[in-house]
């Protein structure tokens, strides 16, 4: 049965709606104040909001903000706005706020039945999506168990099916150029070259001709024919890394490329067709250059067919510490080190870090750690970090989901620090392997047993 939660001071409709909706369970409120109470107690998947509540009850506003706190607090919860007949401006702007849908009084149960179930199911929907969305493997070589590298890989995964021109967006040192060989590896052109180029680390005068190549004597020093960037990505993909750093004289020639499929070489006269698949990456707020004229607009829709957004590390939860233990193996191997881990103090530093140079400042800090750590473990000092901050707290609704988040993340801690090990896992959080595998179950961290 599913949980209906009916806010409405008026008990007429009260009492019709409670022998009306015995397909559901149902509980009632007549003002705001209960009602938040009866949504953190009972945690509705659906809620019917009155707008005219007390103690204000002729105008929309109490109701208003009602639907404001719901979907604060339970952002998933899908609310059915109640109004009078003449009131479709206010239920107009209970839409804008997020709520699910209207319903317009009198009431009519068999059409208030239908709404509700309309809503349950899509709730269901969502909610089944969403364990999915937490369960289902990262892509490729992209390390992570966090839900926005999660989301984030997803998004690649789809994109790498079809040729569409691909953006990715984010800081410096987010990997953006990991996911693009990613996309590429899990494509259909994956059996071709992969080349990738950096926009902003070649002079301007140099950029065209390693771009799209050059003709014998098309300038001083071409003493050969040469293949461009372009030509030499035939069939696979071309990674423009740091797009919004391209001169403007240059994106004219580049948008020509990318509607036509063909180029010219520097000091040629012959078009030559190009089959490639093209992904650009930058870390600068293109949609400000194109404001400020600096980068054309035609090129950008272009180039963002569609785009991905890859979180900073700050924002990743514990893959920082995924990501430290990959990137310890490699350097220890390369290095020749015996380093075997990270010391309590490594890890809480580690965690509490900001990182304002993302994986690339982790990358360096423990190349150096490893070459320079005088023992078995890194530690803080070794990593040049000081002691952790106390963590931010986390908006809660009630006891039981404070138990769960808290729960939750004790779990992914604890695997993360015995090296993906379930026994040594179970060990540390004092549990039984059967009860360790029951807490993943009931959380829904289905990728804990995937080992990604």
């Amino acid at each position: 049965m599913g949980k209906v939660l009916v806010v409405d001071d008026d008990l007429g409709i009260q009492k019709q709606l409670k022998w009306s909706l015995t397909d559901f369970d149902v509980v009632f409120a007549e003002d705001r104040p209960t009602a938040i109470a009866q949504l953190r107690r009972f945690e509705p998947e659906v809620v019917t909001l009155d707008l005219g509540l007390p103690p204000d009850p002729a105008n929309a506003s109490e109701g208003l903000l009602a639907l404001s706190e719901i979907l604060s607090l339970a952002p998933h919860t899908k609310v059915i706005v109640v109004t009078g007949n003449n009131d479709k401006s206010n239920a107009l702007k209970a839409i804008e706020l997020g709520a699910y849908d209207f319903y317009q009084k009198p009431i009519d149960s068999d059409t208030i039945k239908i709404l509700i179930n309309r809503a349950l199911n899509l709730a269901a929907l969502e909610h089944e999506n969403r364990v999915l969305l937490r369960s289902s493997p990262a892509m490729g070589k992209i390390i992570g168990n966090s839900s926005s590298i999660q989301m984030a890989s997803r998004r690649a995964e789809k994109i790498a099916q079809t040729d569409i021109s691909a953006l990715l967006l984010g800081e410096s040192g987010t990997g953006k150029e990991v996911f693009a060989r990613s996309i590429h590896e899990h494509s259909q052109r994956s059996d071709k070259s992969f080349v990738a180029i950096n926009c902003a680390s070649i002079p301007e005068n140099l950029l065209e001709s390693e771009l799209f190549g050059y003709e014998k004597g098309a300038f001083t020093g071409a003493n050969k024919t040469t293949l461009g960037k372009i030509e030499m990505a035939q069939g696979g993909t071309l990674f423009l890394d740091e797009i919004g750093d391209m001169p403007v004289g240059l994106q004219a020639k580049m948008l020509r490329f990318l509607q036509e499929r063909v180029i010219e070489r520097v000091g040629g006269r012959t078009e030559i067709p190009v089959d490639i698949r093209v992904v650009c990456a930058t870390h600068r707020d293109l949609q400000a250059m194109v404001a400020e004229e600096s980068f054309r607009e035609d090129l950008f829709y272009r180039i963002g067919e569609i785009t991905i957004e890859i979180p900073p590390l700050k924002d990743r939860d514990q893959d920082v510490i995924l990501l430290a233990k990959t990137f310890l193996t490699q350097y220890c191997t390369e290095f020749n080190a015996r380093v075997k881990g990270f010391s309590d103090s490594a890890v809480n530093a580690m965690l509490a870090h900001p990182w304002p140079g993302n994986i690339r400042e982790l990358q360096n800090k423990l190349k150096s750690a490893v070459i320079l750590a005088e023992g078995q473990l890194i530690t803080a000092e070794d990593l040049g970090l000081r002691a952790p901050d106390a963590e931010p707290e986390k908006e809660i609704l009630n006891l039981r989901e404070v138990r769960e988040f808290a729960e939750s993340q004790a779990i992914r801690k604890a695997y993360i620090r015995a090296d993906k090990n379930m026994s040594k896992t179970a060990e540390l959080l004092g549990v039984t392997r059967p009860t360790l595998y029951s807490l993943i179950d009931k959380y829904h961290l289905e990728d804990l047993k995937t080992g990604v």
